[in-house]
């Protein structure tokens, strides 16, 4: 019986993925007499967070909480942040016992709130549903425990591995169908920042912003180590309301000053990276990424962009969108090709496949990603 509340404040918490980014997506569940009495979530970024609205719902509905069971996806935060301490509330209302899905992993918690609410006598259980809690808000708990971004890798494809048609006037140039595009912005809603190579950038002169929620702050990167981007593509069109990052060679970069002038004067940031031996350079790039407090890194770059991300192992999640056609001569961007030069295979785990009218998402985590965020396989 646990268990099953505890699924409902994982369902609850998915409603705030999305919103609440860079903070995490927490549920709430208080139940009493076998009743349940509270329901929340967090909402939006800098609102109430789950255990404050949940304790408000018992209010709203006239029950008291004391002496209930509240079941709540991430430690309560014993901490003054946008919003008061969640423990204090908990403590406030007479709570007997809590559960806890996971432990949030940040400086500021840590087992601090779960050791705040024992001092205060109130029963904790830490682990009920665990690793779904944790793939819930990866990017959040890998940042918070690491220091180091998220990667997730994102492509559509045909039947036949290809990315692209070979004519943009066929179907508007789009592989997948409108529901699968929508679901793509809600993922891009979830990032702090998004990637591509410069091949995308010189064929589609995409603006790589949130269709769904203009308002958002993205930060937009371009793998460009010659720094050929096209001075009037939409990007750095639109460098000054949102963030770009073009990533040259060093050698590139001091070769051609005049250029670079050009980007910044434009609002974007030339990041140049050194020659590395034997490393590639997209470690360089993720360290950069993850020092500007970017915890999410979403990569919808091409073929060649995405097994590189895959030979040097640097992906968490990926997300395929497979739509049901066979292209054949018509399509272009075969995936097939450059991950055939992958030199082992990559295994997912804790697949989820979801349809989008006749498309299919199929999604997964790598065997790095749960070694991080010790989740067993």
């Amino acid at each position: 019986m646990v268990e099953k509340y505890m699924q409902m404040a994982l369902k609850l918490a998915r409603h705030g993925v999305g919103s609440v980014e860079p903070n995490p997506a927490v549920g709430c569940i208080i139940v009493k007499a076998n009743q349940i009495i509270g329901k929340g979530w967090h909402k939006k970024f800098g609102g109430p967070h789950a255990e404050i609205n949940a304790l408000q719902d018992c209010k709203n509905i006239g029950v008291n909480p004391r002496g209930a069971i509240m079941f709540v996806t991430l430690e309560p935060c014993c901490h003054q942040g946008k919003t008061g301490p969640c423990t204090e509330a908990i403590i406030a209302a007479g709570l007997a016992k809590v559960f806890v899905a996971t432990i949030d992993p940040s400086q500021h918690a840590n087992g601090k709130g779960i050791e705040q609410l024992s001092s205060a006598g109130i029963q904790v259980e830490v682990g009920l549903c665990q690793a779904e809690a944790k793939l819930l808000n990866a990017p959040f708990i890998k940042f918070a425990a690491t220091g180091n971004c998220w990667v997730t890798l994102k492509w559509a494809q045909s039947i036949d591995g290809k990315l692209a048609w070979a004519q943009k006037s066929i179907e508007e140039g789009w592989i997948s169908n409108e529901l699968s595009r929508k679901d793509v912005q809600c993922l891009r809603q979830r990032a702090g920042a998004i990637l591509v190579g410069i091949n995308t950038v010189i064929a589609d002169d995409p603006l790589l912003t949130v269709r769904t929620k203009p308002d958002k702050k993205i930060t937009r990167i371009v793998l460009d180590s010659f720094l050929r981007t096209p001075l009037n593509c939409n990007l750095l069109a639109t460098a000054k309301s949102n963030p770009v990052i073009i990533f040259a060679s060093e050698k590139t970069v001091q070769a051609n000053p005049q250029i670079v002038q050009q980007i910044t004067e434009k609002g974007a940031e030339v990041l140049a990276y050194p020659e590395i031996q034997d490393k590639s350079n997209l470690y360089f790039l993720l360290d950069q990424i993850s020092k500007r407090n970017i915890a999410h890194l979403l990569v919808e770059g091409g073929p060649t962009v995405i097994a590189s991300f895959l030979k040097e192992q640097l992906a968490d999640e990926i997300y395929v969108y497979i739509a049901p056609k066979i292209l054949g001569p018509q399509g272009s961007a075969d995936i097939t090709k450059p991950l055939a030069e992958l030199t082992s295979s990559v295994g997912l785990h804790y697949v989820d496949v979801t349809s989008f009218g006749d498309d299919i998402r199929l999604r997964g985590f790598s065997e790095k990603a749960l070694r991080e965020l010790s989740i067993q396989t």
